[in-house]
């Protein structure tokens, strides 16, 4: 072999090097990320769950991969967007709302499943204990549950002339229920006439509001829904519209121009969520993780919306709001 053909066979060869190793080195591990909503409204959240993942050591693109899978408020939808997830051999799911959980739940019994829900986990049957979850799953409980009376309240303080209010409601939600229970029952206590309006497709909200409308209900109660949040633009479009005030559950809806919210801290959940998915990836097991409890309560009043509808807003409610937006 000359000098030339040698050169020529060793440059080949270390060329060839990279590729290999390249070859061999291990996949990223993947985060199945299963929500019931829908992308666009979900950026901020996103983004903090990916800052929780920073902060326990992992970085999207770099040393993990995430399968983000969306249902667009369609929750029969849940099921095979998680069995998806699971074909997928995903190291840890992350999942919101009871039938995330559920649908997650149904798909596997090993992959470690971390959850952001608004209900009791232990009454809903997701663990044993807050403590000690045990078996594949635990997470984060943010308390959308037992907020109706909270939100009615404060609605009835901002309009107190208003003795007819409605509440919207996902029917296809499975909290609805409850929440329609807590609104009739805080209702009856303040001597309010309840209007119960249902909604579990964007078509539905044209005749929503033209039967609040036609019913001259006062304000309006938007329940708790992962549907009504990834439209809340057009809800609130539609509140302003008929200018009727209305409450919200996150502050999403004041900020988009929503007159009031009050409720937990979505980003913050979701930033909690990414760090225990990088807790498990780095070996801790669910079963030992406690569920975390989000005591960040937040009430955002926009005082432009206010302003619009007509409506002085009391001293003793802006004192008590965490935000004022102007």
């Amino acid at each position: 072999m000359n000098k030339r053909e040698f050169i020529t066979l060793v440059g080949g060869a270390a060329a060839s090097w990279p590729l290999a190793a390249r070859a061999q080195q291990p996949a990223l591990p993947v985060i199945g990320f299963l929500n019931a909503g829908a992308a666009g409204p979900l950026r901020r959240h996103i983004a903090a769950f990916q800052a929780g993942l920073k902060e326990a050591g992992y970085v999207e693109g770099q040393n993990v991969a995430i399968e983000y899978r969306f249902a667009e408020g369609q929750y029969d939808r849940m099921p095979a967007l998680a069995t998806d997830l699971v074909r997928r051999q995903v190291a840890v799911m992350f999942t919101t709302a009871n039938d995330g959980v559920h649908a997650a739940k149904q798909a596997t019994a090993t992959i470690p499943i971390v959850f952001g829900i608004g209900g009791d986990p232990v009454a809903l049957g997701f663990v044993a204990s807050l403590n000690r979850p045990g078996g594949n799953v635990t997470g984060i409980h943010f308390f959308t549950q037992g907020l109706q009376a909270k939100r009615l309240g404060l609605l009835h303080e901002m309009v107190p002339t208003a003795r007819s209010i409605a509440v919207l409601i996902n029917p296809n939600y499975s909290p609805a229920q409850t929440q329609l229970r807590d609104a009739q029952g805080a209702a009856a206590r303040l001597d309010l006439q309840l209007l119960v309006l249902r909604a579990n497709t964007e078509s539905d909200f044209a005749g929503v509001f033209a039967e609040l409308a036609r019913q001259r209900a006062g304000a309006l109660l938007v329940s708790a829904s992962p549907f009504f949040n990834s439209r809340r633009e057009q809800l609130v479009v539609l509140a302003a519209r008929h200018a009727v005030p209305a409450i919200y559950e996150w502050r999403e809806f004041a900020e988009a121009g929503g007159l009031m919210s009050y409720g937990t801290s979505l980003v913050d959940a979701y930033h909690q969520g990414g760090v225990y998915c990088g807790r498990i990836l780095k070996g801790e097991k669910p079963a030992d993780l406690p569920v975390v409890q989000s005591t960040k309560f937040e009430f955002v009043i926009n005082l432009s919306t206010a302003k619009a509808l007509g409506i002085e807003v009391p001293p003793t409610l802006s004192a008590r709001a965490d935000e004022v937006i102007e």
